[in-house]
């Protein structure tokens, strides 16, 4: 029963990172389909400046009585979400693509919709949903790339661990404001 060795030769490592040198990060060890990983984060990019822009307007629109702890809570979901889009957005261009930040086509990319809601209530549940999609979403995501990208795959798996986090607080809130009525 032969065995391969547990690493490739250093001679074989060396020469293989000389080849292709201006393909940076990837090397002939990535296994996925480049190309469908880059759309794929380009619309995961796309749902967190739409989650970001729709975070935001909720915080300068909540009113009334309990709204300035949810207001803040927005805020600070919008801050992390735009730190997910920047985190998406840098391994877009590790892998050797763009991130599309072009507005035209932004909810069309996204795979949460943009819902403004009426009422604090009305705004917290859209929030829920939105996190929601991003959940199956972003597990859909990962399990696609399995071993054939860990690093994408790593990002992903902390980018959905806040989304879990962000949908048991919409949540709470929702369920607050639902003990009160």
């Amino acid at each position: 029963m032969s065995q391969k060795p547990f690493l490739t030769d250093v001679q074989t490592l060396r020469k293989r990172a000389r080849q292709h040198i201006d393909e940076g990060a990837v090397t002939a060890g990535y296994e996925a389909d480049r190309e469908t990983v880059l759309k794929l984060l380009n619309d995961s990019l796309a749902t967190e400046i739409v989650c970001v822009l729709r975070y935001r307007r909720h915080h300068f629109m909540a009113k009334g009585p309990a709204s300035k702890s949810i207001a803040d809570e927005f805020l600070v979901h919008s801050n992390e979400e735009q730190g997910h889009a920047d985190q998406i957005a840098e391994r877009i261009v590790q892998l050797g693509g763009e991130p599309n930040f072009a507005p035209d086509g932004l909810v069309s990319r996204s795979h949460a919709e943009y819902v403004e809601g009426t009422s604090l209530e009305d705004m917290i549940k859209e929030d829920l949903v939105a996190e929601r999609i991003a959940i199956d979403s972003y597990r859909e995501i990962i399990q696609y790339l399995g071993e054939k990208d860990p690093t994408t795959r790593r990002m992903m798996e902390g980018i959905l661990a806040v989304e879990e986090e962000h949908a048991d607080d919409m949540a709470d809130l929702l369920g607050g404001m639902s003990a009160k009525t």
